[in-house]
């Protein structure tokens, strides 16, 4: 028998602006949520041609940015760069350290490019591991269909239906999936018990629970479930106007510290200074970083 979730905490994610030109609704590392581990950040973002992230590092973290429409440019220290087109997914891992720049690539109709980025924490041992990528292209991505149509998921990472995802794409366990509700639609998401979950409201009204614990959220809100359950339970009435689509995520808490000063993530202060030293002296990690420019900033600067 399944038990589903209620919900903690909903709250709107307010738009805000980020360096070089973004704009990013921030819900989770805001006031409203913080220590909700093993995630650190959620920002949907929209960043217009011209802007961009400017070469920055990371250390002791994992970053998920899941492109919703357009397509960006990425590049490191290391000589690694890439693309990252509508439906795809990029899995970084910072580790001991990484500098890197994200720059979004011209749409033919020159809207914006509109995405979803997540920081999610690495447990204490895996800090000090060297950087990777995991490109997860939209064709990899299985999409299952329920409730006589009208539930389309697409399966990043985790189990729905039966159907299981790409593997080995984090070091930390995240389940993750991209839900469209019609109306009249209903999808009961299995989820690991005792994980922290969240689902964010990308479009649409939808309404989570069962009974009368139901409720109904609007778009751009950031969801929080109880932990206690293993089903989120989320439907669009027949009468809506339109379909709902939700961004859902559950992770394994890590039961450490967590001190993070801007990119850096560790599990002490020591640690933290530590990191802005290397980063300052090129040292343990960050040897590349010395005079390192990246080509796609230079190409938005110049």
């Amino acid at each position: 028998m399944t038990t589903p979730r209620s919900i903690k905490l909903a709250f709107l994610a307010r738009e805000q602006s980020e360096v070089a030109g973004a704009v990013v609704r921030r819900s989770i590392g805001t006031s409203k949520l913080r220590n909700f581990s093993p995630f650190l950040m959620l920002d949907h973002f929209r960043v217009p041609i011209g802007a961009g992230f400017p070469d920055h590092p990371h250390r002791g973290q994992e970053t998920i940015t899941y492109m919703l429409s357009g397509a960006a440019d990425h590049e490191d220290f290391a000589g690694n760069s890439g693309i990252i087109e509508a439906g795809d997914l990029q899995f970084m891992t910072a580790g001991r350290g990484i500098m890197h720049a994200e720059v979004p690539r011209p749409s033919p109709d020159g809207s914006p490019n509109v995405g979803m980025q997540l920081w999610v924490d690495l447990p204490e041992r895996l800090k000090s591991v060297e950087p990777r990528y995991r490109d997860l292209r939209a064709k990899e991505i299985p999409v299952v269909t329920t409730d006589d149509k009208k539930v389309t998921t697409k399966v990043i990472s985790g189990r729905s239906a039966g159907v299981d995802s790409v593997q080995e794409l984090a070091y930390t366990p995240v389940w993750m999936f991209d839900i469209e509700i019609m109306p009249g639609g209903k999808v009961s998401q299995d989820l690991p018990l005792g994980w922290n979950a969240f689902a964010y409201t990308l479009q649409g009204d939808t309404t989570f629970g069962v009974g009368k614990a139901q409720t109904t959220i609007g778009q751009f809100h950031n969801v929080v479930f109880e932990q206690k359950g293993d089903v989120v339970v989320a439907e669009v009435p027949e009468s809506a106007k339109e379909s709902a689509r939700i961004f859902l995520v559950a992770g394994l808490p890590l039961d450490q510290n967590v001190v993070q000063y801007g990119p850096f993530v560790l599990n002490s202060q020591e640690g933290v200074h530590q990191a802005i030293l290397d980063f300052q002296s090129h040292s343990n990690g960050f040897e590349r970083a010395k005079g390192w420019q990246s080509k796609i900033w230079k190409s938005v600067v110049h």
